[in-house]
């Protein structure tokens, strides 16, 4: 029997933010941070874990039932969910998991979990279906999403199993992966822990409010075709509370739109990308309010020392930035973003997806 060793990158949202669940593109991309799932067989009946990073073991017994799966636990719902394209465990293995992605800080940490885990239950039980980076995302996103009950959207699965840079449908998973690449992208760790499922339901919930609030006066309303300079009319239909989360979902996705115009040049501007990412983060600070105070200087420091554009990365409320950097002062503005507060600050190369191999 076989030895696998699965990986999966972590992933930055460049454009798009708040926009996946509303069913509107997103530009996203995989980055070299990655976890590793490392198993070999035991010749038992349960999977045993052995958490590298958070000095922990766990035991998984697969002939359990895993009906009643607690809250936040992929590892068995993923187990339940591959039982549905005849993925069928039928011997132990030990299991070592390491990562350099940050937890909890917008890089989706868990989503490369699920889909590097999900990735080796199908090389190595098999199952009814090909394990294409399509199928690996869905099943990730039906883990995660669908069968947790959660707010999320789709983004963090897919960029993680095609990885590159890509824009995501997200209305019918659409993938379009751009030739040329950002540069000299820099990812900053704020250390302030964020309540993804939280801010996610609480913004999810009042985009949706706005939107239907809109659809009852104006049945035709399309979120996905509502253009920035007819926005006034559709603002005025609605209660003040609830005009920022329409707004923001009108301007984010123009300029996601503009991203992707610029990104399938021939040579994009990275100038012109910076300055729609600041723009981005503009109305995620100011409309969506998901940026505390250190964000918010990190941002400030890494313009300050040059960043053609920067922008906070994930749900909000904690996490990490990212910035578009130059050549000559990519040093200047990972320094910036440390002096800000950040616990950690780094280079990012956008790279492939998940992948598995024999060894």
């Amino acid at each position: 029997m076989n030895k696998f060793l699965s990986t999966a990158p972590g992933r930055i949202c460049l454009f798009g933010d708040h926009q996946d669940y509303l069913k509107l593109p997103v530009i996203a991309c995989a980055i070299n941070r990655f976890i590793n799932i490392e198993a070999t067989p035991n010749k038992k009946s349960v999977f045993d874990f052995n958490l590298l990073d958070l000095n922990k073991k766990t035991q998984i017994n697969f002939k359990s039932d895993f009906n009643n799966i607690s809250k936040g636990d992929f590892l068995r719902t993923a187990l339940k969910v591959v039982r549905k394209i005849d993925c069928i465990p039928d011997r132990g293995y030990d299991i070592e998991i390491k990562s350099n992605i940050p937890i909890n800080a917008g890089l989706s940490s868990s989503s490369a979990l699920t889909l590097a885990w999900i990735q080796f239950l199908l090389e190595a039980f098999g199952a009814n279906q090909k394990p294409t980076p399509s199928l690996l995302a869905y099943l990730a996103y039906e883990t995660e999403v669908l069968e947790q009950g959660s707010n999320g959207g789709k983004m963090d699965q897919y960029t993680i199993g095609f990885g590159n840079l890509i824009c995501l449908e997200t209305k019918n998973d659409t993938v379009t992966s751009f030739k040329k690449s950002i540069e000299n992208i820099v990812v900053g760790v704020s250390g302030v822990s964020k309540d993804t499922f939280g801010i996610l339901a609480y913004l999810k919930s009042n985009a949706w409010k706005a939107i239907d609030k809109v659809t009852q006066t104006i049945p035709e309303f399309e979120i996905s075709k509502a253009r920035v300079e007819d926005q006034d009319r559709y603002l005025n239909l609605l209660e003040e509370k609830q005009k920022p989360f329409l707004y923001a979902a009108i301007n984010n996705h123009a300029i996601t739109q503009k991203a992707k115009v610029e990104l399938q040049k021939e040579l994009p501007n990275q100038h012109k990308l910076g300055k729609l990412m600041s723009e981005h983060h503009y109305i995620l600070k100011e409309y969506l309010k998901i940026t505390p105070p250190r964000i918010d200087k990190m941002i400030e420091n890494a313009l300050n020392a040059g960043a053609l554009g920067a922008k906070i990365i994930g749900s909000g409320g904690g996490g990490c930035i990212v910035a578009i950097a130059t050549p000559k002062n990519e040093q200047e503005v990972i320094n910036a973003i440390l002096e800000a507060g950040a616990i950690d600050a780094f280079s990012a190369q956008i790279t492939k997806g998940a992948k598995i191999e024999k060894v």
